[in-house]
């Protein structure tokens, strides 16, 4: 349930805190790689608060990539993906629709709210 660095298909950091991501990210593009909690359906917030709001905002909306299995989406039974990173305005940012990838070459559109 921790968070790994990644560059150029190498890990360079398991399991780091907010600070050691800002650090490894400051004036650097990057991607944020998540998957919703099961059943619950989170993606920010509960689980991972590494990611912080300060994270997501230097990363940028544009670079989150959302992966779910078609049964992970499915049991949300409509629902829509939630983000409850205890700032407002991260999770207003937020609040869109987001291509998420279920398989190979296979994705659809979902909600994110808070």
């Amino acid at each position: 349930m921790g968070v790994d660095l990644l560059e150029n298909k190498q890990i360079i950091a398991k399991d780091v805190n907010e600070k050691q991501i800002l650090k490894a990210i400051s004036g650097k593009r990057v991607k944020i790689i998540i998957t919703p909690i099961g059943n619950q359906g989170f993606i920010f917030g509960r689980g991972n608060q590494q990611i912080s709001p300060e994270v997501i905002r230097q990363v940028g909306k544009d670079n989150i990539i959302i992966i779910a299995t078609k049964n992970k989406i499915n049991s949300l039974q409509g629902r829509p993906l939630l983000v409850d990173t205890g700032d407002r305005a991260s999770d207003e940012l937020l609040d869109d629709y987001f291509k998420v990838i279920t398989g190979y070459r296979e994705a659809i559109v979902y909600k994110v709210t808070y």
